[in-house]
């Protein structure tokens, strides 16, 4: 375990990110990984009473303070500006804050303040009614951290998928789809998988685009044209990466125990698969940042938010895969995982 905390972003106030960390806490002050929040204090203190959760608030000014008051209380650094207590009602007032949260988050991953950052989802309408620019979470932490490319990894406990389009409308899929993104995608993948998840020898495979691969070109030319010239490119660089494979037969148990992570082509090729077979405990990781960031893998949940019903799997796997994540970086293991 990580010597640094993990710090936790705000997210959406109006949406379940309050009362899920709320809930980890409760399940990991005594068995760690500790954390903190970036957050308002009488937000949070409001938010347990609402929810009949008996816990208590340690405001703190460091990093530093977090782990010493992990066990008895939540810690929390303080926001510069206060966030009602207002669930289901998101308003573009409070992005600022939002944004303030997440920022704060990424210079203490970088100075080394915290092992890692876990985030709370955001809800992008929002924040981009007040002028936010970015199409999500992902890009926006690229920007902060000045890095040209990331991948949008999603985990659980038997399936890693990584989408080489991501939030592109379908009808535009085909036209993002180069050789070139199919390269550094899987590129980014493979050093992730040996030097995050410490994977001696990495498989990955490859999903096609279109309906049984292609078929031959039977089924559109995609899959000639460039994701086979793609993972040609990649082999030639010692990558064990098969495919182009259908999608619909890349999924079942049989086919998952013969690679540690799919290569999608779209979205949801990636995320329905994911969702279904690890909907509660899926993590979002963004790979290629010089820093370690999970995601739980839901939304802000804005019909539940406030009322006791979110479950806290996905964030509490987000924050044990951080802290493992962090780990392997500070101190490099030979031990081959799943």
């Amino acid at each position: 375990m990580p010597s640094a905390p993990i710090a936790i972003t705000m997210g959406e106030p109006a949406g379940i990110g309050g009362e899920l960390a709320i809930a980890a806490w409760q399940t990991l002050r005594n068995e760690g990984p500790p954390f903190l929040l970036l957050d308002d204090p009488c937000r949070i203190r409001a938010l347990a009473t609402s929810l009949g959760a008996h816990v208590d608030i340690a405001t703190i000014a460091d990093a530093d303070e977090a782990r010493a008051a992990f066990h008895a209380a939540i810690p929390i650094m303080p926001l510069t500006r206060p966030v009602p207590l207002a669930p289901g009602s998101p308003t573009p007032s409070t992005a600022s804050a939002v944004l303030e949260s997440i920022e704060t988050a990424v210079a203490l991953a970088r100075g080394g303040h915290v092992a890692a950052m876990v985030t709370s989802p955001i809800q992008k309408a929002t924040l981009q009614d007040a002028g936010f620019p970015y199409p999500g979470h992902t890009e926006y932490l690229a920007a902060l951290a000045g890095v040209p490319r990331t991948v949008m990894m999603l985990s659980g406990p038997d399936l890693r998928v990584v989408p080489v389009t991501v939030h592109v409308a379908l009808a535009n899929v085909p036209a993002r789809l180069s050789i070139d993104a199919i390269v550094e995608t899987t590129r980014i993948l493979h050093r992730a998988l040996e030097e995050d998840f410490a994977l001696k020898a990495p498989r990955i495979a490859a999903c096609g685009l279109n309906p049984h691969a292609g078929e031959e070109g039977r089924m559109g030319r995609e899959e000639i044209e460039t994701i086979v010239p793609a993972l040609e490119i990649l082999r030639k660089e010692g990558i064990d990466i098969t495919g182009p494979h259908p999608a619909d037969t890349m999924f079942h148990p049989r086919a998952r125990a013969r690679y540690h992570a799919a290569l999608c082509m779209y979205h949801d090729q990636a995320l329905v698969p994911l969702k279904t077979i690890a909907f509660d405990e899926g993590v979002n990781v963004t790979l290629g940042l010089p820093f370690v960031r999970t995601s739980p893998d839901h939304g802000t949940a804005l019909d539940i938010a406030g009322r006791g019903l979110a479950r806290p799997e996905s964030l509490i796997a987000a924050i044990r895969l951080a802290s493992d994540l962090a780990g392997r970086r500070n101190r490099p293991s030979s031990e081959t995982t799943r």
